[in-house]
């Protein structure tokens, strides 16, 4: 049995240790956010927060998990009230199209603005490596642009 934190709440799973952490979100968790992409750790549609940093949960065992908190778009919000500035920058900029990859996007861009607090446009070419097939690449980069100052100006994270 594998016992970790996902949303700050303390989950167990006790089927196979080799299931992709995607599946114990979206099939035992109930948390349908996470979205199933390629499966290869490719695309990013996927991405959550382990510890704090994104990883592709497609390509997390849930064995590696013990002890360890995760985070899905469900729980980037400290407060349900209140949507996190990368969120919140992402509707001023109507970044979704079709959305399908979004959630993916904005954990990405989440962890791409604690390593980088004022990203360059450099930055966030080469950190935010989740692919959109609605091609909405420069509406996330202004979106990220936004999120960042919203971050510098006290907006909780």
């Amino acid at each position: 049995m594998t016992t970790f934190k996902l949303n700050a709440k303390t989950v167990s799973f006790d089927g196979d240790s080799g299931t992709p952490l995607l599946w114990v979100i979206r099939d035992h968790e109930r948390l349908t956010g996470t979205k199933y992409g390629c499966g290869l750790g490719q695309c990013g549609a996927c991405t959550v927060h382990i510890n704090g940093r994104a990883r592709r949960s497609c390509m997390v065992p849930v064995g590696s998990l013990a002890g360890r908190s995760v985070t899905t778009i469900e729980g980037l919000a400290a407060d349900a009230a209140k949507l996190h500035p990368v969120q919140q920058a992402w509707l001023e900029f109507d970044v979704p199209q079709c959305g399908y990859c979004q959630a993916g996007q904005i954990m990405a861009a989440v962890d791409l603005l604690k390593e980088y607090p004022r990203p360059t446009d450099e930055d966030i070419d080469r950190n935010m490596t989740n692919i959109c097939r609605c091609g909405t690449y420069k509406r996330i980069r202004k979106a990220i642009h936004k999120a960042a100052e919203l971050m510098a100006d006290g907006e909780s994270p």
